[in-house]
């Protein structure tokens, strides 16, 4: 085997492998008719590289009258299809083999029958071994007004190496070959031929205008430059060049593979117009995006409104711990502004709170999913953005509920407070110890030094000179409370502000989480698989 042979065919195979990538990764995205039709090519292309290369199958096919079955038995030499002239005589496809080992499983794949074989014996041979691996179908008329045998000879048009189109100088023309067939065939000039029969009917000068009008008929329907053999199975005439045609093609054995890169040829540029104005993409979505698709369901979820409430209700349940005591005694005389809030349970107050937020901004989430699609899908075809649209709103349902229930499980258990406040709290409760004291001991010099309301029980109750001091000692206490009072209270709302700045930073950190999970990660996939689609469909175009 020649090296051009060897590249042709793994060129084929790679070409091939694309085809079957671009099949499956186009399922849903490209028209089903052409991912048929490819798919069909595939099935074909996989059965008939497997089955003997040795062989090379070239059909007759004419329509009724234009003198293939006589064309078939002047090339094989022997009278083996029936011939006729006003009605179909071919009902059954006739084969010829040249060279007949290994051609069994080629011929039962053909589905010819086996009293319609037919093997040139080598006695038969002799002078035409270069026709050695040629098989030769006769087909039925493709006009044939019997379906069964319309139906076998465009099956096997389709699936032979080569085609010899065989025409009359009165229906060369005809419409429903050029039509079903010939324009189909565009750019098969390769594995194509046709032949002008029954040129003896024709003078020369007939014969030259009939082949001239032919050849730009042809040309008109896409073909860039065919071969037309004029011949006549009655004189000879032209039988050994279409002979000679043949034994080239048998000599390449090239046909199979030149017809599926025909066939593989015609299918791309349709499936190039499903691709039209279409360009890679990048596969992974960019942090740009990613942040603001967390931003957006931040605001839907309602974070900063949860981490403000957060805030303030650390301030209010620290004033229970670290506010001055007799303030906070003064304030049980007016309404609880905590009962008046109704925080009582706060996990379901702010579980609640989530759940409403997501419930109430639906449209938020749903602009913040489109605007990520729009933005990664510049470039790709209708039916792909469409298709990365579709994965990205497929768990847009259970967003709401996953983000209700991922941040009602970051309320913080407030029945524990920081150990600072305990120590605050019993700094406070000795200052009113001390101020309790200290106006306790005034009462009692006043009652028995100033007063001298009764005998003191000791001389330290009736000295007068204490008094200075201990009004210091009062008036130092109390200040030294409310002092602590307002620098506890910065003290916390430091604190609450860190506590919020974790809990919105975490929150958003779970928000990212569930956007990668729920829609970044199936939009990646989706544009990865598109990615994969149109490199596989570069290598088919090659």
């Amino acid at each position: 085997m020649s090296v051009a042979d060897t590249t042709t065919r793994y060129g084929l195979g790679y070409r091939l492998a694309a085809l079957a990538k671009v099949v499956e990764l186009g399922q849903g995205r490209l028209d089903p008719a052409l991912l048929a039709e490819a798919g069909r090519l595939l099935a074909r292309a996989g059965d008939r590289l497997q089955l003997s290369p040795q062989h090379t199958v070239v059909a007759l096919a004419g329509g009724t009258g234009s003198g293939k079955s006589s064309l078939f038995n002047a090339v094989s030499k022997l009278d083996l299809s029936p011939t006729g002239v006003r009605r179909p005589t071919t009902a059954r496809t006739h084969a010829c083999v040249w060279g007949m080992d290994g051609a069994g499983p080629l011929l039962d794949w053909l589905q010819i029958q086996w009293r319609h074989r037919f093997a040139r014996a080598s006695a038969l041979d002799k002078g035409e071994e270069r026709l050695h691996g040629l098989i030769l179908l006769d087909l039925p008329d493709h006009d044939s007004i019997r379906a069964l045998t319309d139906h076998e000879a465009h099956r096997l048009i389709q699936a032979a190496d080569l085609i010899v189109w065989v025409l009359d100088p009165q229906k060369y023309a005809d419409a429903s070959i050029h039509q079903r067939y010939v324009t189909e065939l565009a750019g098969h000039d390769a594995v194509t031929v046709f032949v002008l029969n029954q040129c003896d009917r024709l003078s020369p000068e007939e014969q030259a205008e009939c082949l001239a009008d032919l050849r730009d008929l042809l040309k008109r329907e896409g073909l860039a430059n065919p071969r037309v053999i004029a011949t006549s199975a009655v004189t000879g005439q032209g039988i050994a060049e279409l002979t000679d045609v043949l034994a080239e093609a048998v000599a390449s054995r090239r046909a199979a593979y030149e017809r599926l890169e025909a066939d593989l040829d015609q299918l791309t540029p349709r499936l190039a117009k499903e691709l039209s104005g279409a360009r890679p993409v990048e596969p992974e979505v960019d942090a740009a995006r990613r942040g603001a698709l967390t931003d957006a369901l931040c605001d839907a979820v309602g974070v900063s409104a949860i981490g403000e409430t957060m805030e303030n209700l650390y301030g209010v349940r620290s004033i229970e711990w670290v506010g001055w005591p007799y303030a906070r005694w003064a304030a049980k005389l007016r309404p609880d502004p905590v009962s008046s809030l109704r925080l009582g349970n706060l996990r379901e107050e702010l579980r609640s709170l989530v759940g409403s937020s997501v419930g109430a901004q639906p449209a938020e989430v749903e602009r913040a999913v489109e605007n990520l699609t729009e933005a990664v899908t510049d470039g790709m075809p209708d039916a792909w953005r469409a298709g990365v649209r579709e994965v990205a709103r497929s768990r847009s349902a259970e967003l709401p509920e996953a983000l209700s229930r991922e941040l009602s499980s970051l309320t913080p258990p407030l029945d524990r407070v920081p150990r600072w406040w305990w120590l605050l709290k019993v700094w406070q409760y000795a200052l009113v110890a001390v101020f309790v004291a200290g106006l306790g001991l005034i009462g009692a010099i006043l009652a028995y030094g100033v007063f001298e309301v009764a005998r003191p029980p000791s001389p330290f109750f009736s000295d007068v000179s204490l008094l200075p001091w201990l009004g210091l000692i009062v008036v130092c206490v109390l200040g030294l409370g409310l002092l602590s009072a307002v620098a506890s209270k910065n003290f916390v709302v430091l604190e609450a502000g860190k506590e919020r700045e974790r809990m919105e930073r975490e929150m958003r950190r779970r928000v990212a989480d569930l956007a990668q999970r729920m829609v970044i990660e199936p939009v990646e996939q989706e544009l990865r698989r598109y990615n994969e689609f149109f490199e596989a469909f570069g290598s088919v175009r090659r």
